[in-house]
């Protein structure tokens, strides 16, 4: 549609050896003024004003923002393209495709389901590592994977044949956020004559890596970038943005994943989320390309929308380093310039509120032991870990001795009366020996002594590090932590170090230039020797794909109940999600990953604890190992060419011939197998009318689960593994499939009826409705006394009895990935509300596009504060003020106890805009895209 153009910014602009229409930002009184992020999101407020969705008073609205007032001013955002991983992505498809049925149904055509903008979906998140630490993991990984997910794959091949603008970047690429910058990002998109900025949502929080290359963009639910794909803009509030000033430098020993945790504590602190942050200042320019993503990925974890640097050469030299056209780089440069969008530090623009980092004040450090957020510095790791891990045992785990100290050798030393830390025996008892042939009875409270065929004889304790990964695109986009690891693991082997026996090693590269300037280094054959061998390229680790530990390990730390860690190169360290029989996980840079690997243990001092002995008897302590920066730099400068990335990405689509040979669907509508138990019909549309019913007032609801702060979208709906006495296990039994056939929660996305059974049922969820209980469980208040059932066995009963449900939680309440099955398995269990202290952006938006109704306590208040226990039914009135067409403010809640008292007090309505409002009132935001298909 063309723009009105109210403003007369429409104009041309001669780059790239071609003319492109472009909407100038100087034709609005004001813009100059404006952050980077805001001046984006005003050229497409002009470009796409239409006079009634996007008005005049819009683009006077954001012009003349005023930085310290709180988000009140609804816009309308057209992202230029859709970005998927396939974890969100299938589902996507499977909407789209049964949205074309639905509109067959209801009379309409289902040519009009298809993206009118381009999406591409990227396959990286469905490799397991189940292979590790030998030369062929990474060919046997894929061929399980391709074993395992085959339907999903000739299911998105047929999207890609069925659907206009649909690519899929096929398995064993990279990761989606890496492949992203490295080659789908264009900084400036040209398309129909026009130029314009390259902006994007996508299915995965990460989205936000994409920032680091001066293109805005963020995570959203499946379901909000369904509709961005079928033309829906999305709705917000103009932002807050905060300005954050970087200068100096990184210093020796300190890497970017330091600086990016650092950054994640004072944002976190400071409070960004539903925010822009923006970095500016003079040393904006000294910060490289690779950094910069490094940065922008990490936005979820400390909160805010987005995260982004502006373009400047850095960004240049990137594109051109990357295989970009000279034509495209010539149209970025002129674009930028003409629009006010290059970096000029001069000129500051006006912030909502500013930080500062000198970066030269970065000390290494680690995050965890389960949020990202939670910066260790690593001369501090050990006693973090020795206090943290009480919270993980029942052990009777000594304090460190108060007159601990340290021998000339460096070595701890205590005491002769003084037990180490992590005893728990005396130092005469023989440990008890374990392995996976002859069990032990009871539970030990003592160090295990594990006989391994392959690995030999060894001690788990609490602490020990069984996964040690490089995985993420957090980090392996960056060459400087990606070679700094090479490096120190080639320091290591000259040293005659190895990894401990008890570590999973894998290396899970975000794309195959990684794999490529590794060659061209020389440096496989020393990652090798200490395991770290290719597994694939792909999310691995960091999405739950860590794959089993050995069977010995699993099953004495299981025995023993040992509180044992991970340690991996990426973003994510929420409970429950890296594998199941780990308790504490620690996010490091890839350097830190390998270091642990060398110590075996969490409890461990890497100043004054050698890693080990070289071959003359030598202690060899970590700094003996660090590669300088100086060799970091010139191994980059000495490896990595744009000839990789344009051989690598130069047939992207293509695919392997695993990937060519899949038989694939045709057709416009999909041939649905009743018998599969990847790809099933979800029920979203069943009995769907033209018209939409009028919303109701909620009454004599149940509490499902009464849960804390910090309630991730892992909690709610896990990507790992599938337990086998789970309501999801028992159906996938139930269907045929062997225990070894389970794939993931996250594999099996698009089946509704497995993710349904596993919604909150992460192994490490507490429902405060139960006393010392994890997991998927809850009472069921149909039964006699309310007795433990299963949540999804309980939500079952209560629609049967047609019992509405709601959930009651703390702060932070859906934080982490965007993750569309909490949202849309929370509303298929019957939840009807979620009442909560605080939510996090992502999750709120998917509850309301799921039909679910999200309110708060009111400020100060608590389930605690009120006295709520969850055995009581609830009455939420006022909800039907939204059928007059505005949004109440508040809505009367009244909890009744067994007893008859009752709690009343206003929620609020988090409802923020009105066109949340128009898909709550529609049952959904699919159910208002459809509608709105029939209507046009």
């Amino acid at each position: 549609m063309a723009s009105t153009d109210s403003f007369g910014a429409k104009g041309t602009i001669q780059a790239g050896g071609a003319e492109h229409e472009i909407f100038r930002l100087s034709a609005v009184e004001g813009a100059e003024r404006l952050p980077f992020s805001l001046k984006v999101l005003l050229e497409n407020l002009l470009r796409t004003e239409d006079g009634a969705n996007v008005t005049a008073d819009h683009v006077r609205a954001l012009a003349g923002w005023d930085p310290a007032a709180q988000p009140d001013t609804e816009i309308q955002f057209s992202p230029a393209r859709v970005v998927m991983q396939d974890f969100t992505g299938v589902p996507c498809v499977v909407d789209l495709a049964t949205m074309r049925e639905a509109v067959t149904e209801l009379g309409g055509d289902p040519a009009k389901v298809n993206p009118l903008a381009p999406a591409e979906l990227v396959i990286d998140h469905s490799v397991i590592i189940d292979v590790f630490g030998r030369p062929d993991a990474f060919e046997r990984n894929v061929d399980f994977e391709y074993g395992r997910n085959k339907e999903r794959y000739q299911f998105l091949r047929w999207g890609q044949g069925a659907f206009d603008e649909f690519k899929v970047v096929p398995p064993g690429t990279g990761i989606v956020h890496q492949v992203n910058i490295e080659h789908l990002a264009r900084v400036v998109m040209t398309r129909n004559g026009q130029a314009y900025p390259d902006t994007l949502v996508g299915t995965d929080s990460h989205t936000t890596m994409v920032n680091g290359l001066g293109v805005l963009g963020w995570g959203v639910g499946g379901i909000e970038a369904e509709a961005a794909m079928l033309g829906q803009p999305v709705s917000m509030l103009i932002p807050r943005v905060v300005g954050f000033r970087l200068t100096g430098e990184i210093p020796a020993g300190a890497t970017a994943t330091d600086v990016v945790l650092t950054i994640t504590e004072m944002l976190r602190r400071h409070g960004v989320v539903g925010k822009f942050v923006e970095f500016y200042g003079e040393g904006v320019s000294a910060v490289p390309l690779a950094n910069r993503a490094t940065i922008g990925n990490m936005s979820p974890e400390f909160g805010s929308t987005a995260a982004i640097f502006p373009i400047d050469d850095e960004t240049l030299r990137y594109l051109k380093l990357t295989g970009r056209s000279d034509a495209q780089i010539e149209l970025v440069e002129a674009y930028a310039k003409e629009q006010g969008l290059w970096h000029d530090p001069a000129r500051e623009a006006t912030y909502s509120e500013t930080l500062e980092l000198d970066l030269s004040t970065v000390v290494p450090s680690i995050a965890g032991p389960k949020r990202p957020q939670d910066r260790i510095e690593l001369s501090d790791a050990k006693p973090s870990f020795r206090k943290t891990v009480h919270d993980y045992t029942d052990d009777a785990v000594a304090e460190p001795p108060a007159h601990s100290g340290v021998d000339e050798a460096g070595r701890e030393s205590f005491p002769a009366s003084d037990a180490p830390a992590l005893s728990f025996a005396d130092e005469d008892a023989a440990p008890v020996v374990f392995s996976a042939a002859n069990g032990s009875e009871g539970r030990p409270s003592k160090p295990i002594v594990v006989k391994s065929a392959d690995r030999g004889e060894f001690v788990l304790d609490h602490g020990a590090v069984v996964i040690a990964s490089i995985t993420s695109c957090t980090n392996t986009s960056n060459p400087s932590v990606m070679l700094g690891a090479a490096l120190l693991a080639k320091n290591a082997v000259a040293k005659g170090l190895a990894v401990k026996p008890w570590v999973k090693t894998s290396m899970a590269p975000g794309s195959k230039v990684v794999t490529d300037y590794y060659d061209k280094a020389g440096l496989w054959p020393y990652l090798e020797k200490l395991g770290y061998h290719l597994v694939g390229y792909g999310c691995t680790t960091c999405i739950g794909n860590s794959g089993p530990l050995a069977e010995e390990i699993s099953a004495a730390v299981n025995e023993a109940d040992l509180s044992v860690v991970s340690v991996l190169s990426g973003n994510r360290n929420f409970e429950g999600r890296i594998n199941p029989d780990v308790k504490m996980n620690y996010l490091a840079s890839p350097p830190l990953v390998i270091a642990y690997a060398l110590a075996g243990t969490m409890d461990f001092d890497f100043e004054h604890q050698p890693l080990g002995q070289d071959p003359q008897g030598n202690d060899v302590y970590l700094r003996d190992i660090w590669p300088s920066a100086q060799d970091v730099q010139t191994t980059i400068d000495n490896t990595i060419s744009q000839e990789m990335f344009t051989k690598d990405y130069a047939d992207v689509f293509a695919g392997d011939e695993r990937w060519r040979s899949l038989p694939t669907p045709e057709g416009d509508t999909f041939e649905w197998d009743p018998q599969s138990t990847y790809v099933r019909k979800p029920p979203y549309f069943e009995g769907m009318q033209p018209d939409p019913a009028p919303v109701t007032d909620v009454s004599g609801a149940r509490v499902l689960a009464l849960l804390g702060d910090s309630v991730t979208t892992d909690h709610i709906s896990p990507a790992g593994s599938i337990k086998e006495d789970t309501p999801a296990g028992q159906y996938l039994r139930e269907h045929g499939v062997e225990k070894k056939d389970f794939n993931s929660y996250g594999s099996r996305r698009g089946n509704h009826e497995v993710m349904i059974r596993g919604t909150f049922a992460n192994i490490r969820l507490r429902n405060q409705l139960l006393d010392g209980v994890s997991g998927g469980y809850t009472r069921d208040f149909t039964q006699e006394g309310g007795p433990q059932a299963f949540i999804y066995d309980a939500a079952q009963n209560y629609a049967a009895h047609g019992t509405p449900l709601v959930v009651l939680g703390g702060k932070e309440y859906g934080s982490g990935s965007s993750r569309d099955w909490a949202a849309k398995g929370t509303a298929l269990l019957g939840v009807k509300a979620v009442i909560v202290e605080s939510y996090e952006r992502i999750h709120r938006s998917n509850l309301i596009g799921m039909g679910v109704l999200p309110l708060q306590f009111p400020e100060g208040e608590s389930a605690s504060s009120l006295h709520l226990d969850g055995t009581e039914t609830f009455d939420v009135g006022g909800v039907t003020a939204l059928n007059d067409g505005t949004t109440p403010r508040t809505v009367h809640v009244t909890a009744t106890k067994e007893s008859g008292e009752t709690v009343e007090f206003d929620a609020t309505v988090r409802i923020d805009t009105p066109g949340e409002a128009d898909y709550y009132r529609n049952g959904g935001i699919m159910q208002y895209v459809l509608r709105g298909m029939l209507r046009g």
